[in-house]
Formats: structure tokens, C-alpha cells, sequence
């Protein structure tokens, strides 16, 4: 074969000495950080680029901040922004392209532009924002009144975290007094997952829910205690921002960040510092109440003396009136009967009168219609078998007795002439 022929290492040496020639200086780059390990102070990483539609890697290097440099790079990132360098960041690097026949293609960085990367993050977080809004969500769990009375509330929270043991602090006291029942869902909040967690943990304490009660918690409560910044970033995610957002109940978050917001501030129906913030809301809602209630009860039992004075006042008034009228109607009464009974006394008094001159008067008639009297007067009176006739037709036997004053005639009837009509 007339072709030249290299061995692997001469081969990859000129490689090497061409990348050397040709990137010797140093340009900045951006690209994402896929993975990262820190060995024996060396931080070895791993960057990327994906296509912005498809989220697919389009391309991908070996990256390395030897330990000499890493303590002024790294340092000075994390204090100008605040964020711990570690995956999924999206960054801007001064990076040297180094080529080694034995490990390969990488690349040394030498430097970090800081305000790239919260330009980056603040970007990715208003996206999200303007999304929710156009879109009619950012404020729709904001708008839901909260409840009267927090009796059933479901709390998300990372497994056994110094946070949840903060909340839990509280919340134990509000259980064991029968004032509030909580339940518990754990999930992730930091990392690639966190997200998928979140919605994942919600989903199931909600369909755990509903197969233990006939009625939905009164809070959904999500909350985090104090980590590194850049975990706040994971949790800026659209998917999991809407989803909380169309929540018919009322979602209180407590991350752990006092400065710091995450998407999850923007949305909540109330937002807080702490997780033990978040207790102390819920605390501090149920003591309002019940001394609204409290007061509420004093004042009705006030209004309700009131009332009872003012109508016992009214009431003695109508009494004192019933009874001045009643005395009234009876002394009226009284005098109409008297009035009465002197009318009927002077009625029966003349009545008695009249009815003792009519007496007499019968009396008198009575005995001038005596028969005595009448027979006196030359009249007599005529008996037919012993009883007395006023009658022809009364006569039953041929003879009649004739009684006059001073005696009786006995007649035999020869003949009867009935008067002429």
C-alpha cells in the first residue's frame, strides 16, 4: 500500500496538536450542565445542548474545573448568584477545548458568567408566568375564599425533612385537641423528578382522600424547609404551576426561602416563609375564628338581653295597659249592670204591678161570672143527665133539670125548635 500509515497514537497526537493550534484561545459557550461529580476536589461534568422543540441532545462533552482553578470559578458563581453549581443549570462558559489520545475530547473551563445563569432562570420563571396568565391561571387559586372553618388539610411534604418535623411540631398539638386532622403525602422537591413527584404525590393524596372521606380537605398545604437556592428551580415548572393552579381548594406553600420566590409563591392561595410559617397561618386562622366565634356568642348574648329587657319592658307596659283596661271594662261593667238591674227592678216592679191590676181585674170578672151571681140576675142554668148545655144539640135524654137560685126544675122535652139562621 502506497498510503501513509499512523499508529492510533500518532494519529491521535497530530489530532491533538491540530485542536491545540487551532483552540488555543478560550470562547465562551453555552450549554447545559447534564450531570456533575466533584472527585478529590475536580469537578467533572458533563454539558449539553438540546434542540429547543424537541428537547432532544444535539450535542454533548466532557467537561472539567481542575481543583487549582475550581475553588476561585466555582466559589465566585455561587456567591454572585446564589445557586449551587450542580446539574440542570443552564450556563455560559470560557472554556479551552483539550484533546488527549487516551481519555479523549473535553473541554478545561476557566470561567462562569453568573449573570447568565439568573438571566437564564429569571427567563425560564417569567415564561412561566406569562403563560399562567395569558392563559387565565396565575390567579385562580388566589380568588378562592378561604374556608371558615380548617378542619382537613393535606400536606405535601419531602420524607422526614427538618421542615415537616417543624410543621408536624404544631400540627400534632392541633391533632391530639380534635381541632384539625392532617394527612401526609410525601414527595421530591429537588432534582429533574421534582416536578413529576409533586403532581404525582397530589394526585395520589387526592384519590386517597376521597376513598377515606365523602369531602375534600379544606387546605392542600405544600411545603419544603431550607436547602441549597437552585433546588427553588426545579420547581418552576409549567405543568405542575397549572395543575395547582385549576385546584378548587385552597393551596398554602411554605419552601423555605424568605427572599427567594418559586413559581409555587406566584400561585398559592397564601404564601409563606417556612413550613413552621405555614402552621402558625393555619394556627393563627383557627384561634381568629374561634374568637370571632367567641365574640359573636357574647354579643348575641348581649343583643339577646337587650332584647329580652326591652320587650319584659314592653311587656310589664301592655300588662300594666291590659290590666288598667280590664279594670276599665269590669267598672263599666259594673255600672252597665247596675244600670241593668235598676231598669229590670223598675220593669219587674211594674210589671208586678200591672200583672197584680190584671189579676184583679179576672178576679173581679171571675166572680161576677159566678154562676150564683149570674143565677141572682134571674139567669139558670140547664143540665142534661147532670151536665151543663149551652146546646140543643147537647141534649141526650127527653128530660132536662132546669137550676135557678132558689131551686131545680125537672122538665120532660115535648118539643125542640132550633133558632132560624
Amino acid at each position: 500500500m502506497s498510503d501513509p500509515q499512523f499508529s492510533l497514537s500518532e494519529y491521535l497526537g497530530t489530532v491533538q496538536e491540530v485542536i491545540r493550534l487551532t483552540f488555543d484561545e478560550p470562547v465562551w459557550v453555552r450549554a447545559e450542565i447534564r450531570n456533575l461529580n466533584i472527585k478529590g476536589g475536580h469537578y467533572y461534568l458533563e454539558l449539553a445542548e438540546k434542540d429547543v422543540d424537541t428537547d432532544k441532545v444535539i450535542a454533548s462533552c466532557k467537561a472539567t474545573i481542575w481543583k487549582f482553578s475550581a475553588s476561585k470559578i466555582v466559589l465566585k458563581f455561587e456567591r454572585e448568584t446564589g445557586i449551587e453549581l450542580a446539574s440542570d443549570l443552564n450556563v455560559l462558559i470560557k472554556i479551552r477545548a483539550r484533546f488527549d489520545p487516551q481519555y479523549g475530547f473535553s473541554v478545561n473551563i476557566e470561567e462562569i458568567d453568573s449573570s447568565f445563569t439568573l438571566g437564564e432562570i429569571a427567563k425560564r420563571y417569567q415564561q412561566i408566568v406569562e403563560r399562567l396568565t395569558q392563559e387565565g391561571l396565575i390567579h385562580k387559586n388566589k380568588l378562592l375564599p378561604t374556608p371558615f372553618d380548617i378542619a382537613n388539610v393535606l400536606v405535601i411534604a419531602p420524607q422526614n425533612a427538618a421542615g415537616l418535623g417543624d410543621f408536624k411540631k404544631d400540627a400534632d398539638a392541633l391533632e391530639r385537641n380534635k381541632v384539625c386532622h392532617f394527612v401526609y403525602q410525601s414527595a421530591t422537591f429537588q432534582g429533574n423528578t421534582a416536578a413529576v413527584s409533586l403532581m404525582e404525590s397530589l394526585a395520589t393524596g387526592l384519590k386517597q382522600w376521597a376513598n377515606r372521606y365523602n369531602f375534600p380537605p379544606d387546605l392542600i398545604v405544600i411545603i419544603r424547609g431550607g436547602g441549597a437556592v437552585n433546588d427553588l428551580a426545579y420547581l418552576n415548572d409549567y405543568e405542575l404551576a397549572a395543575l395547582l393552579c385549576k385546584r378548587s381548594v385552597p393551596i398554602w406553600v411554605g419552601i423555605g426561602h424568605e427572599k427567594d420566590r418559586t413559581i409555587l409563591d406566584e400561585i398559592a392561595h397564601r404564601s409563606f416563609d417556612t413550613p413552621s410559617k405555614v402552621i402558625a397561618g393555619i394556627r393563627n386562622h383557627i384561634v381568629e375564628h374561634v374568637q370571632e366565634a367567641v365574640d359573636s356568642l357574647q354579643t348575641i348574648k348581649l343583643l339577646s338581653q337587650h332584647q329580652i329587657t326591652t320587650y319584659q319592658s314592653k311587656n310589664d307596659q301592655l300588662l300594666h295597659h291590659i290590666n288598667s283596661s280590664a279594670q276599665n271594662q269590669l267598672n263599666s261593667a259594673h255600672r252597665l249592670l247596675d244600670q241593668m238591674k235598676e231598669r229590670i227592678q223598675f220593669s219587674s216592679q211594674q210589671q208586678v204591678k200591672f200583672s197584680l191590676a190584671q189579676i184583679e181585674s179576672l178576679m173581679k170578672e171571675i166572680l161576677l161570672q159566678n154562676p150564683k151571681q149570674v143565677q141572682a140576675k134571674g139567669y139558670a142554668i140547664v143540665r142534661s143527665e147532670g151536665k151543663a148545655i149551652r146546646s140543643i144539640h147537647q141534649i141526650s135524654s127527653p128530660s132536662i133539670a132546669i137550676e135557678m137560685q132558689d131551686g131545680v126544675v125537672e122538665a120532660n122535652i115535648t118539643q125542640v125548635i132550633p133558632n132560624e139562621e
